[in-house]
């Protein structure tokens, strides 16, 4: 993900699409609100979407990070999450978590269209625990 100073738009490298890809076909395949992929340190994918379960509620993003960590991955390389809303609250304290500040964020209508791009731990993205 590089953003461009000068038109303010992102050049998605081939695996940032994919991650997009991803998390769109989560959100879809459960009519979930909201889908999210990442991408670990060795370039391996998970993909998650909502599962608001009333005994047991995780968010999409919460899920993929979850999937990665037990998979074995010690680090993230980027994260997507596709959302009904994109302008709806992202807690991005679980890539905090398992990968530190500055993994790459990017917040995507339900076509995919990028509207955001941030990192984990910016200010504008929420970390809640």
């Amino acid at each position: 993900m590089t953003p461009s100073e000068v038109t303010g738009t992102f050049s998605l490298d081939p695996e940032d699409a994919k991650l997009i890809t991803l998390a769109r076909g989560a959100r879809e395949r459960t009519g979930a609100a909201t889908g999210a992929a990442v991408r670990d340190e060795t370039g391996r994918t998970y993909a998650a979407a909502d599962a608001l379960m009333p005994s047991f509620p995780i968010a999409a993003l919460q899920l993929a990070v979850a999937q990665a960590w037990a998979s074995g991955a010690r680090g993230l390389e980027a994260a997507v999450v596709v959302a009904a809303d994109p302008q709806e609250r992202i807690d991005a304290g679980v890539v905090v978590d398992l990968a530190g500040v500055s993994v790459p964020i990017l917040i995507c209508s339900a076509d995919g269209t990028v509207m955001k791009a941030t990192a984990s731990g910016a200010p504008d993205c929420v970390v809640e625990h």
